[in-house]
């Protein structure tokens, strides 16, 4: 059975947002956590009707009385991500950078910066959020607004810019955002009824037009490439190097990145200067390198085969080129010993497999 190319800026379904539902559902029913939201989708919370709002992934607050045993490991949301502390502490961080928020801060983070909350566990605070969906996976993507924001034209496309082109994950902001947020706690916390949409619209708009008013008084630096495609095969090659077992072509990766086969290819080379294949190759010859040394417990074929190579016979032929020694060789002088499970029989080439006995050239 074919392994399933994982999504890796597709966030629907992906771990990140079902590992980070979890600990928030477990809170609520212990009573640790006060929560109320609403939600269309996995989040926790009071569902909407499936034709109200579809592009607000979740809405609502959070009262955390005393301090958590838990937190929200690293995560992706499928929207935009706007949360403000109006009490209390909480951690934050951003990829390896944290911060101690309080009061008044807000976060805007996109769907393709991983992001934590807790450090690493949750402290006492009242928190607020808004996760948006704005149609965009990658940095790449043009961003699309619900049709019932009402910012003017020219004010929705300086809020987009202001928000591609600048990734500043942490802003202290005023009292008119934390007004906001708590006028849409209220809308939540009211529950569905005829007023919830009319109410939930005028108060995510009035939020938007609060922060950019933020973002314009603050004169934000703008860099035109946080949203141009090479960055955005930078991020997917970096999630590429976690994401190895999938059976992976070029097409497929390109795919992620909504480029085509050439384009694909050109970027990758200026990143890494090597082909996609071969950059995918030395990546599975590192992983496996890392797994001989650290896993007696695998088979030298077991290895091959969970790192994504279609044959044992094809991975030793590969692991030595790049590392200059057999894969058991690279076991013994790591000091691993061998694995003492009987070893499978050698897997055939699986049908359609992305990696044939050479690399291929990149169109």
């Amino acid at each position: 059975m074919k392994r399933k190319v994982p999504a890796v800026f597709e966030v629907g379904g992906h771990v990140y947002t079902a590992d980070t539902c979890e600990p928030v559902r477990a809170a609520v029913s212990r009573g640790d956590l006060r929560m109320s939201a609403f939600v269309h989708g996995t989040y926790p919370g009071r569902p909407l009707p499936p034709a109200t709002l579809p592009e607000i992934c979740s809405v609502g607050a959070w009262d955390a009385p005393a301090d958590q045993s838990w937190g929200l490991a690293p995560h992706r949301n499928e929207g935009i991500e706007l949360t403000y502390v109006s009490r209390g502490k909480l951690g934050f961080a951003v990829g390896r950078r944290s911060w101690a928020l309080r009061r008044g801060h807000l976060t805007v983070t996109r769907p393709w910066q991983m992001h934590s909350v807790g450090n690493p566990e949750i402290t006492a605070c009242r928190l607020h959020w808004l996760i948006l969906d704005v149609g965009v996976r990658r940095p790449n993507q043009p961003w699309r607004w619900p049709p019932w924001i009402v910012l003017s034209p020219p004010d929705l496309r300086q809020l987009t810019t202001l928000l591609r082109h600048n990734e500043q994950p942490v802003w202290h902001v005023g009292g008119e955002v934390g007004r906001c947020f708590e006028r849409l706690a209220g809308a939540v916390e009211q529950g569905p009824g005829p007023s919830a949409e009319t109410r939930l619209k005028l108060e995510i708009n009035g939020l938007l037009a609060a922060l950019l008013e933020i973002l314009r008084r603050r004169k934000v630096p703008l860099d035109g490439r946080l949203s141009s495609n090479q960055r955005t095969v930078e991020l997917f090659l970096s999630e590429l190097r976690r994401n190895i077992e999938g059976e992976w072509t070029l097409e497929a990766m390109a795919g992620q990145c909504g480029l085509g086969r050439s384009r694909f290819a050109h970027y990758c080379r200026l990143v890494t200067n090597l082909p996609p294949m071969a950059y995918l190759a030395q990546c599975r010859v590192k992983e496996s390198a890392r797994r001989l040394a650290s896993r007696p417990d695998q088979s030298v074929t077991e290895i091959a085969l969970s790192c994504g190579f279609p044959t044992s016979q094809y991975f030793a032929t590969l692991f030595r080129r790049q590392m200059g020694i057999t894969p058991t060789a690279y076991r013994r002088k790591s000091g691993c010993p061998a694995a003492r499970r009987p070893r499978r029989p050698l897997a055939a080439v699986r049908e359609g497999g992305s990696l044939p006995g050479d690399f291929p050239a990149d169109d």
